[in-house]
């Protein structure tokens, strides 16, 4: 009997003395200051374990405190030796709070430690542990509601906003200047200028700013952060080095201007994968959008201030006779605007909290809300009307390329009223309201849907009629997605029952900013390959053919004046076309064929005919 007894206590007293003596590998100021309290929670733990007699458990136990301690030993002399912290690196935080959870003093004591070692996160979900498992501990609920009080507490640093957003305004005013102004260029024409650099790297320079002043704030992973910034800088320099290749002059200017405006929502990407990479549900890509409304119309709100502003400034100064210098224009409206670009998102975001935790401005969204309620309605009467005057009007966007641009800004912008009016129903609402708001988002729904294929088939005509261009691309890509994601909406909302009406909304829209952001990295990607141009058989032909090459998107068909012979360039060679009646089933108009002089076009290498039996093609 006795040795029964004595057998568990030697045990006891070996793995503690075995314990103790592993505590020596971590660094001398960590094992004072946890020492013995881990001692102690290994104890206490051990002598449990044993007068229960669960000798797996224990064997268990003293497995991952092995590889535990082993693995912040590590974490503990890295961070000592190279003076940074470590995420995860304090394993001791939940075994110490469970040791000090009746004794307020010493727990204090810890938690200001845990603040000055940079270990505030570590601390604090150690406690929400502790406080899930022993909801009546008095300490634990007091430290759980004080942490989580002060982690709502939104206290913006301008100790790094202020530098971060003066950074951000010097790189606007250094990369406007004309030196930086980006060519269009190819053939023997000289280069182009088109928009300056910093309409490139305006986005891609907030958002890494925007997102180091988030992690600084916060403390959270480098690691996120790295990825999020890098994703919108590299498309930015993919843009920069690749555009030439698009070759001709047309399809440069138009990729340019399609990636200013991709580059800026990628950047809203990348700050959102910042947000949401720990919380990717629905509700919460949501409650990043309503956020994202609150920094777009502050930004524009003080974007506007500041123009006021500066023009009212200007004004005065001309009265004077006094005119301000370019680059001083640049750094007070350039300069100002990176400045925005900081500020605002670093005064409306919580970088502490999950986007549904995120603190909203009541009366702004009241605001927001009432308008959107209005608007949906009206939208609807609208949209009514309008396809009621299609049948009379058919050909309008198949003939007119502006009544085409109109029809696909009026669906981004039922789109948005649609997400909007999804993440902006008051929180009041009633039964009846949220009946008659779920009505009347099918039903603009419904015709949105019939208005997006009517615009589609127009672009897919001019196309097929014409040929393809980047821009055409672009749009059939965020058409088709618009239209699938209608359709998506419908079917949720046809198989939702009464109660689940929103949250199959919800389910759309998150959807929708997953599939956008891919559309955008495969247009950033895809388009110089698509429409390149390979320039070295393009450099050994006549000159005024590669004018023609670098201005005219393909196909281009060559006809010299005085010889009646049509020619498709095909790969730096020219293919006779056979008859007119060849010519009209490709599709060729005679609009497309350009003139060249007859000796240039005798330099050019002949290709097989087409057709490819139609004999031995006739010189120019």
């Amino acid at each position: 009997m006795q040795r029964n007894i004595l057998a568990p206590s030697m045990l006891l007293m070996l793995l503690n003395r075995c314990y103790a003596v592993l505590l020596y590998a971590y660094p001398t100021h960590f094992r004072r200051t946890y020492g013995a309290g881990m001692a102690q929670v290994f104890r206490d733990e051990t002598r449990m374990l044993l007068q229960e007699g669960h000798t797996a458990v224990l064997l268990q136990f003293l497995l991952q405190t092995t590889f535990d301690l082993t693995k912040t030993v590590l974490v503990e002399h890295l961070e000592e030796l190279f003076n940074i912290r470590l995420e995860g690196g304090t394993m001791s935080y939940h075994e110490t709070v469970s040791a000090l959870s009746e004794n307020p003093e010493a727990l204090e004591g810890l938690y200001h430690d845990a603040v000055k070692a940079g270990n505030k996160k570590a601390f604090q979900q150690a406690i929400d542990d502790h406080y899930q498992n022993a909801p009546h501990n008095l300490l634990l609920a007091s430290w759980f509601h004080r942490l989580h009080y002060a982690a709502r507490q939104f206290i913006i640093e301008w100790r790094w906003v202020i530098p971060l957003a003066v950074l951000n305004g010097l790189l606007f005013w250094w990369f406007s200047d004309e030196r930086y102004m980006m060519q269009i260029v190819g053939g023997p024409s000289a280069p182009q200028d088109t928009v300056p650099i910093i309409f490139l790297l305006a986005a891609p320079f907030t958002a890494l700013l925007v997102l180091v002043y988030f992690t600084l704030v916060a403390k959270k992973n480098w690691l996120i952060t790295a990825v999020s910034t890098t994703l919108p800088l590299l498309a930015a320099a993919y843009v920069y080095f690749t555009y030439q290749r698009m070759g001709i002059r047309p399809f440069q200017d138009q990729y340019l201007i399609l990636m200013v405006i991709h580059l800026l929502v990628l950047a809203w990407v990348s700050v959102g994968l910042f947000f949401l990479a720990k919380h990717r549900d629905a509700t919460n890509r949501l409650r990043f959008l309503l956020k994202s409304v609150e920094v777009i119309v502050v930004g524009g709100v003080f974007a506007g201030v500041l123009g006021a502003f500066l023009g009212i400034t200007v004004g005065l100064f001309n009265a004077l006779n006094v005119e301000f210098s370019e680059d001083l224009l640049r750094f007070l409206f350039g300069g100002g605007l990176g400045l925005i670009g900081v500020i605002t998102p670093a005064i409306i975001y919580n970088p502490n909290l999950a986007p549904d935790e995120q603190i909203f401005l009541q009366g702004f969204y009241q605001l927001v809300s009432a308008v959107m309620q209005v608007l949906l309605p009206l939208t609807f009467l609208v949209l009514i009307i309008y396809i009621g005057f299609i049948p009379a009007n058919f050909r309008a966007p198949f003939d007119n390329r502006d009544v085409l641009i109109t029809y696909n800004v009026m669906l981004f912008a039922v789109v948005g009223l649609l997400a909007g009016a999804t993440i902006l129903r008051p929180a009041e609402s009633s039964p009846d309201r949220d009946r008659w708001l779920r009505r009347l988002i099918v039903g603009v729904t419904i015709l949105t849907l019939v208005v997006s294929l009517y615009a589609l088939s127009a672009i897919i005509f001019r196309t097929i009629n014409d040929r393809l261009t980047p821009n055409r691309l672009a749009f059939i890509g965020w058409n088709t997605i618009n239209i699938g994601l209608l359709a998506l909406l419908l079917i949720l909302q046809w198989r939702a029952r009464e109660g689940q009406w929103l949250a199959g909304l919800y389910q759309t829209f998150s959807v929708g900013t997953a599939v956008y952001a891919i559309w955008i990295i495969v247009l950033v990607l895809a388009l110089p390959w698509l429409f390149g141009v390979d320039q070295e058989n393009v450099a050994s032909l006549p000159v005024s053919i590669q004018q023609i090459i670098y201005e005219e998107p393909s196909p281009v068909l060559l006809k010299c004046f005085q010889s009646p012979p049509i020619y498709l360039l095909d790969g730096g060679d020219k293919r006779w076309i056979a008859d007119i009646e060849t010519f009209n089933e490709l599709g060729y108009v005679w609009g497309d064929v350009d003139f060249v002089s007859c000796g240039d076009l005798r330099r050019v290498p002949d290709g097989t005919p087409i057709p490819a039996d139609a004999g031995t093609p006739p010189q120019p």
